[in-house]
C-alpha cells in the first residue's frame, strides 16, 4: 500500500521513507507491550524483511563546529533552549524522544561519574549513558533538568542556530547524535562500547 502512494510531484515513496513508516509504527506498538496494552509486538517476527534502502551520507558536526555552537552567545529565548538542548544532545547521544524524558533520578553517582543504563524509548533496545561536563552544565541551568521543547519548533530553532553559528550543514535533532558518535570514535571509543551508548540492536547501525 506504501509503495502505491504518491508523492505531490506524483514520484512514488521512496524505499527509506517506506522503512521510516514501519519503524515510527513499530515504536508506537513498543510503547503499548509496554504498557500491557498488547502481548508482543508482530514486528519482532519480521527481522529483516524491511530494507531501509539506500544509507545516505551522515552528516555531522566538527570539533570546532560543536564548539562554535557551545560558544555562541545568546539572549534567553527559545534559541538559546534550543542550543541547549541540543548540546545535551551532542554529548549523551540521547535521541530527541529519550532526551525530553530525561530524569536525573535515573542516573547513580559512580566514582563521581553519572551513569545510566536502560531502554530507548521508541525502539526498547538496551543503551548506557554517562553525563560529560557539558551536559551537567545545561542541565544545571535548568533546576538538573532538561530544556523542554516541541521537535516542531526545535528544529525550527535548530536552523537559525546553525545560521547563526555560521554552520552550512542542516541543523536539526538528530544531527547531534550522528555528531555524538563521530565525537566518541574521533576520541577513541571502540565501536562495540559506541553500540552500547547509541542503544543500537545490530553494529552494522552504528558503523
Amino acid at each position: 500500500w506504501l509503495h502505491g502512494l504518491r508523492k505531490e510531484n506524483g514520484k512514488q515513496l521512496d524505499q527509506s521513507t517506506i522503512y521510516n513508516y514501519h519503524k515510527n509504527l513499530k515504536a508506537i506498538i513498543n510503547v503499548a507491550v509496554k504498557f500491557d496494552k498488547i502481548a508482543r509486538n508482530p514486528y519482532d517476527r519480521l527481522k529483516g524483511e524491511f530494507s531501509r534502502g539506500e544509507k545516505e551520507n551522515v552528516e555531522y558536526l566538527s570539533e570546532e563546529e560543536m564548539r562554535r555552537v557551545e560558544q555562541l552567545v545568546l539572549l534567553p529565548g527559545e534559541l538559546a533552549t534550543a542550543r541547549d538542548l541540543f548540546v545535551f544532545q551532542m554529548y549523551t547521544g540521547l535521541s530527541y524522544s529519550d532526551a525530553q524524558s530525561f530524569s536525573l533520578d535515573n542516573y547513580k553517582l559512580d566514582n563521581g561519574k553519572w551513569k545510566y543504563s536502560g531502554e530507548r524509548i521508541k525502539t526498547g533496545v538496551a543503551f548506557v549513558s554517562q553525563l560529560l561536563p557539558p551536559v551537567i552544565a545545561v542541565i544545571e541551568r535548568y533546576g538538573w533538568r532538561v530544556p523542554r521543547m516541541t521537535l516542531q519548533h526545535y528544529n525550527e530553532n535548530l536552523k537559525l542556530l546553525g545560521k547563526a553559528a555560521g554552520i552550512s550543514t542542516r541543523m536539526h535533532s538528530h544531527l547531534a547524535r550522528h555528531t555524538f558518535a563521530t565525537y566518541m570514535l574521533r576520541n577513541g571509543v571502540k565501536v562495540e562500547n559506541l553500540q552500547k551508548m547509541m542503544g543500537h540492536r545490530r553494529i552494522t547501525q552504528t558503523l
